[in-house]
């Protein structure tokens, strides 16, 4: 694996139900460091029928302030051929292919990291959309649905094919987000592989990109998704390699008003933007002090109107950062 420089270009994760167009237009209008995105993926449309409704996350118009990459989740290569050419009708010149989603229900259909042992089918796969798609292709994918051997199986696969770039978490499918990131497996996979490699997992603070980054000098492309949840100025850490931030809190207030609004513009019901913002803290309350009697509360109230004075109250009144060493 042969580095493309010192410059590194960090990547905002695709998480589904968290970073959506709204969520990436007020997180890049807030804070710095992030050089594009993956969207959360779109499911490919059976029968090749592709409308612009279906892909409404990505429309150009709603993502103006960062770059986006499109991620399509499919094991039918009519079809996902079908949606990336659609997508580079859009404008968009790369889509990824996810070969990472953990979750059972999607595995047990032999999508995202449940296709992962079945490298015959990836590679016809493969074979079959890089001839009638118009793009370039990149791949996110883990180490194995079961085991971390599955990897080594794939990556001469993937060698023959004309990838963009391949963006590997270190753990298997059925650890989802549990346990360690395997490096040592990572590592492995370096010199095998010979398309450019994006690291994701667990970095969450400056220690940790500096720890990861250093034992993989040949890397320069890393993806964050929960620790840039957490700490929104994780990216510009990064970058800086300082983690002095003035009115960090309140920087971080502004962020959470200004999202609440935006939310509020594009959902229908109260129910709909409760559930939203209250599904943020699960990954932005881990920046704090414990602070179990006011989220007990903002996860109780019923009323939009509430719930931002009892967040703004805690934010002016009790938020208390943790600060990371």
């Amino acid at each position: 694996q042969k580095s493309s420089g010192n410059a590194i270009c960090l990547y905002m994760a695709p998480m589904k139900g968290f970073t959506d167009c709204v969520f990436r237009q007020v997180f890049a209008a807030h804070f710095s460091g992030f050089d594009l995105a993956i969207a959360p993926f779109i499911a490919s449309k059976r029968d090749c029928t592709v409308r612009r409704r279906h892909v409404r996350d990505v429309w150009p118009e709603n993502n103006t302030r960062l770059t986006v990459v499109p991620q399509i989740l499919s094991k039918v290569a009519s079809d996902f051929a079908a949606m990336a050419n659609f997508l580079y009708d859009m404008g968009y010149e790369t889509v990824n292919w996810n070969l990472g989603c953990p979750s059972p229900m999607v595995a047990s259909k032999k999508r995202g990291a449940g296709l992962l042992p079945y490298t015959d089918t990836i590679d016809a796969f493969l074979e079959d959309v890089l001839a009638i798609m118009k793009g370039k292709l990149s791949l996110k994918l883990r180490l194995g649905w079961e085991k971390r051997a599955e990897i080594f199986r794939l990556l001469p696969v993937l060698n023959r094919y004309p990838l963009k770039e391949v963006i590997i978490h270190p753990r298997t499918g059925r650890q989802a987000y549990e346990g360690c990131v395997d490096l040592d497996t990572f590592e492995a996979c370096l010199p095998i592989l010979d398309h450019p490699v994006v690291y994701n997992g667990d970095i969450c603070s400056l220690e940790d990109f500096q720890h990861i980054s250093g034992r993989f000098a040949g890397v320069s492309q890393w993806m964050i998704g929960r620790g840039g949840l957490a700490d929104p100025f994780l990216p510009q850490i990064i970058r800086t390699g300082q983690d002095r931030i003035e009115g960090r809190c309140q920087r971080l207030q502004q962020f959470h008003e200004a999202l609440y609004h935006a939310y509020a513009e594009r959902l229908k019901g109260p129910s709909h933007l409760l559930k939203k913002m209250k599904g943020l803290w699960r990954y932005l309350g881990l920046s704090f002090e414990p602070f179990d009697r006011t989220l007990k509360k903002m996860k109780k109230s019923t009323r939009p109107e509430k719930y931002l004075v009892l967040a703004n109250r805690f934010f002016e009144t009790e938020a208390t950062l943790i600060r990371k060493r």
